[in-house]
């Protein structure tokens, strides 16, 4: 059975074995879908306002039965089968197709670094195989080029307290133990004593990860660099207790080369993700909101292109609230503020798919429209930017602009992924003329 599917955003999976090969969906034997029913009722978040219908949206519909819609979740799924679901984000490429999807992976795993709370922002994606490697394993990578940075810096050792009964006398002499065990053996001398080696906790939680990573990467290259790195850590022991290790660590400035490397052991030991999803003690998964991840890559790269013309560009900005009185209530975030000297453009990204039709207002929110307006207004900006991912439908649309009448536009522009630092050029040189 092949134990691996491949999706995208907007995709539909259904479990029944009569639309395995329809081109509208994507098939999951019966165990398998069944199994992602589960996994997506298991579904839990540290947000408030995250919910399930924003991840998988599960309906019926007639003469197929249950189906499995894909939202605004990318990541990887591994179910307690050992099925492995992969999904990816929808990228329109403007000058090729992505076949085998290998751009839209280089492309999410550039998105990626730019969260914040992404570890390896610094990795060589000339040394992963991105067309060969499902997610997973390329995070696995990641881990694994992380660890041989550490090793070129070097692996920290630490005084560890020891209690051994010894040939020779070293530390200090433990008396009541000593006169107990060696009565008869007055050669020896149970003693106490700290010894400087790696055998620290963060390494021993890097061995115990290395251990399971090697039994569970599918990748012969992951596997292979597994092999070379654990022997390294030969002398040191594995963890055995992955809670009580963590809960030992403190990052400092001595051990500041482990904390990216923490993140990841986390990521690996405790099934935990770098976002707001958690999984159960039967499957892993490693799960991304786009809505997140686009507003983070456009927000880094606004930062440094419009940072050359001297605005000061800030994300999530919280300086006003919607109401102030009797106390100030409703907090007003918007993705991104741009200030220069007296001037004001507040910019919200949203990963959403418009639509060629105006009738219906491209498909844009009305209370996307109402927020907006509000922005407008509190924040004294009459210059408001709705940023979306650009598809191949509305690439004739150059220029979308609303104008409410009482000071407000709101112009509509479109990102084009696959050439981002170009496409933001355009939207600073549109900036400029107003």
């Amino acid at each position: 059975m092949n134990k691996f599917l491949e999706v995208k955003e907007l995709d539909i999976i259904t479990g029944n074995p009569n639309f395995k090969n329809n081109e509208k969906y994507k098939y999951l034997d019966t165990v398998a879908f069944e199994n992602l029913i589960e996994f997506i009722h298991q579904f839990t978040t540290n947000e408030e306002v995250a919910d399930v219908l924003d991840f998988m949206r599960i309906s019926y519909k007639r003469n197929i039965g249950n189906i499995v819609s894909i939202k605004n979740y990318v990541g990887l799924i591994q179910m307690k089968n050992g099925y492995q679901i992969q999904i990816l984000p929808k990228i329109n490429f403007t000058n090729s197709e992505d076949l085998e999807n290998r751009n839209t992976k280089k492309i999410f795993l550039n998105m990626l670094r730019s969260m914040k709370d992404f570890p390896s922002k610094v990795f060589n994606n000339s040394n992963i195989q991105v067309d060969r490697m499902n997610l997973y394993e390329i995070f696995i990578n990641m881990y694994l080029q992380e660890i041989r940075r550490l090793i070129k810096i070097g692996i920290k050792s630490d005084y560890i307290f020891k209690e051994d009964n010894l040939n020779y006398y070293k530390g200090k002499l433990l008396t009541s133990q000593h006169f107990k065990i060696n009565l008869v053996h007055k050669e020896r001398f149970y003693v106490a004593y700290d010894e400087f080696n790696p055998n620290r906790v963060e390494n021993k939680l890097i061995k115990a990860t290395l251990l399971k990573l090697q039994k569970l990467t599918t990748s012969a290259e992951n596997s292979k660099k597994i092999r070379q790195l654990l022997v390294f850590f030969e002398m040191i022991d594995a963890s055995m207790n992955y809670i009580a290790d963590f809960s030992k660590v403190r990052i400092n400035r001595s051990n500041k080369d482990y904390e990216t490397i923490m993140q990841w052991s986390k990521v690996f030991l405790l099934n935990k993700s770098f976002t707001t999803f958690s999984g159960n003690n039967n499957s892993r998964a490693l799960l991304f909101s786009m809505e997140k991840v686009y507003e983070s890559y456009v927000a880094k790269h606004l930062k440094k292109i419009l940072g050359e013309d001297g605005w000061n560009v800030s994300s999530q900005d919280r300086g006003y609230y919607l109401f102030t009185k009797p106390r100030l209530q409703f907090a007003l975030i918007p993705d991104i503020v741009c200030k220069r000297g007296e001037r004001t453009i507040i910019m919200d990204t949203k990963w959403k798919k418009l639509v060629n039709n105006e009738r219906i207002n491209y498909g844009i929110s009305q209370s996307d429209m109402y927020q907006m307006y509000a922005y407008s207004k509190k924040y004294k900006a009459s210059e408001i930017w709705l940023l979306y991912p650009l598809n191949d439908e509305m690439k004739e649309h150059s220029e979308i602009s609303f104008n409410s009448g009482d000071g407000t536009t709101v112009n509509i522009y479109f990102v084009d992924l696959e050439n981002i630092q170009s496409s933001l050029e355009v939207l600073r040189n549109k900036i400029s003329q107003f």
